[in-house]
């Protein structure tokens, strides 16, 4: 007897639908698993069986065949335990296989038939959906995440015995039986705990208002991971697509907390030094997002950047230009989404304290090679970079706190939607994604601001790409002072931003 449910398989950010197929016929007793199966898809006959057995239900001493559709695509996890089971059953006459028609299964599955969770359900259960399922039954721990979407029916189930009896009768199950509870989010941290570095912060509110790359370079216990790590707190809430793109990213990435799996805040990624290339882009045998994914949409911080190693560094080229990684491996590439702001700190020195002669002990030849760690195509990447100074005794002990968070948020929005409003026609929402000819279009320069960058270029020889980010960070300066068009003033705050090109890698 035949029959055949679905499951689905993730590549990259792909989801496949995957049918699984069962046929249980007269022969030697056996079971056979084609299809492409992956070492772990192939123990699931072992768990099934077993899981069956422990459950008071015997599988036939008949010839088991088991097909994964399409042969092409390799399949992984444990995820095909679930949809493998009933198969099974319905081809042992268990089931019926018309319960088995347009539903969608997923679960990996113990000995005692109890059925675990599994990452990368959000975007089956979207799959699913444009598949026109009747409904899908996954596990009852990841029912939370699977609710996200709507309008598709989802049945959460423990084991075994509630997978027979829900696929008998779907109607029976009640989807408003179990409460989900939402998590109350932390405490944000706030600017006013930040005592004095007001140039700083004003560098990173133009960074925001843009969605530029900002670079932080200043001895240390200045400050410069203080404020990144209150970055997201001024950033735009994200809407509900948002929200369910980010959760869908760590969702395959299998990083959802389970109390409450949609991601309302913006993502904050701080890795440390010692990360591979392939942890910051992302890949493995079956790819999963890197670092640079699950900061989309929020801070990509890289605390100390010259002491990640020059491979790792390159690689944030090619994202920070295409807003998408590209990773080619032998059976297909696999893009997965970077739109993020990159915001570095760094020391300007080995020791920290250059290029204060009176404290720094380096030489300069390993101020240079501490220094040529990072290449001028990725400074050339970097929109702004602030000098942070130590803040003094005074600032320290004044007892003067600084703006709030909010009162910050609020010009930041306010610039936001101005260009939100320009860019209404164009695919793009803020200054730092400005393109080609989309410059020259929206960037419309005053006589005294194009004469100030024409001097500036001819003593201080910039590149191309250098020149359109100072275009780009001009026009958001003039829109947080609500100017169409980008004066004098705008244009020499942006080029203060680009002055470390000379100051310290010339």
């Amino acid at each position: 007897m035949f029959a055949s449910v679905l499951s689905a398989a993730i590549l990259g950010m792909d989801v496949h639908p995957i049918k699984v197929e069962a046929d249980v016929s007269d022969g030697l007793p056996a079971f056979i698993m084609v299809g492409f199966p992956s070492a772990q898809v192939r123990e699931a006959q072992d768990r099934v069986r077993t899981a069956l057995k422990n459950n008071g239900i015997a599988l036939p001493p008949k010839k088991i065949t088991v097909n994964f559709a399409p042969a092409d695509i390799k399949k992984e996890g444990a995820g095909f335990d679930l949809p493998l089971a009933a198969a099974v059953l319905a081809a042992s006459d268990i089931l019926r296989p018309e319960q088995l028609e347009r539903v969608m299964m997923a679960g990996e599955i113990s000995l005692n038939g109890e059925i675990h969770a599994i990452s990368g359900i959000l975007p089956m259960i979207i799959r699913a959906r444009e598949e026109k399922c009747r409904f899908c039954v996954v596990p009852f721990e990841n029912l939370r995440e699977a609710r996200l979407i709507p309008d598709m029916k989802v049945i959460g189930v423990k084991n075994l015995r509630d997978m027979i009896r829900f696929v008998r009768e779907p109607a029976s199950y009640n989807a408003e039986s179990e409460e989900l509870s939402v998590q109350p989010e932390n405490e944000k941290l706030d600017f006013s705990d930040i005592r004095g570095q007001k140039s700083l912060k004003r560098a990173v509110e133009i960074a925001v208002s843009g969605f530029h790359n900002l670079l932080m370079i200043g001895p240390p216990g200045a400050g410069k991971t203080m404020i990144a790590r209150r970055i997201p707190g001024i950033m735009p809430e994200l809407t509900f697509e948002e929200g369910l793109e980010l959760t869908k990213i760590y969702s395959i990435a299998g990083l959802l907390a389970p109390g409450d799996p949609l991601i309302r805040v913006r993502p904050f990624r701080s890795p440390h030094h010692t990360c591979s290339a392939q942890a910051l882009a992302g890949g493995g045998r079956n790819p999963r997002p890197g670092e640079i994914t699950l900061a989309h949409r929020g801070v990509l911080f890289l605390d100390e950047m010259p002491e990640f190693s020059r491979r790792s560094l390159e690689i944030l080229r090619q994202p920070l230009e295409d807003k998408v990684i590209r990773i080619s491996r032998v059976y297909g590439t696999y893009d997965f989404p970077a739109d993020f702001m990159l915001c570095a700190a760094m020391n300007p020195c080995p020791c920290g304290h250059y290029p204060d002669m009176n404290r720094c002990r380096c030489t300069q030849g390993q101020v240079m090679h501490y220094l040529g760690k990072i290449s001028q195509p990725l400074l050339d990447r970097l929109d702004l970079c602030a000098d942070v100074a130590p803040v003094d005794f005074e600032g320290l002990s004044n007892g003067k706190k600084g703006e709030t968070t909010a009162e910050i948020r609020k010009r930041v929005d306010c610039a936001q939607s101005i260009q939100r409003e320009r860019y209404r026609m164009e695919e793009i929402q803020f200054n730092g994604e400005l393109k080609g000819s989309q410059i020259d279009t929206y960037c419309q320069l005053e006589e005294s601001a194009v004469r100030l960058l024409k001097m500036a270029f001819r003593q201080m020889p910039f590149s191309a790409r250098a020149y359109h980010r100072i275009l780009k960070v001009a026009r958001t300066i003039a829109d947080m002072d609500a100017s169409e068009t980008i004066h004098r003033d705008h244009i020499g705050e942006a080029l203060s931003y680009r002055a470390f090109d000379k100051k310290y890698w010339n």
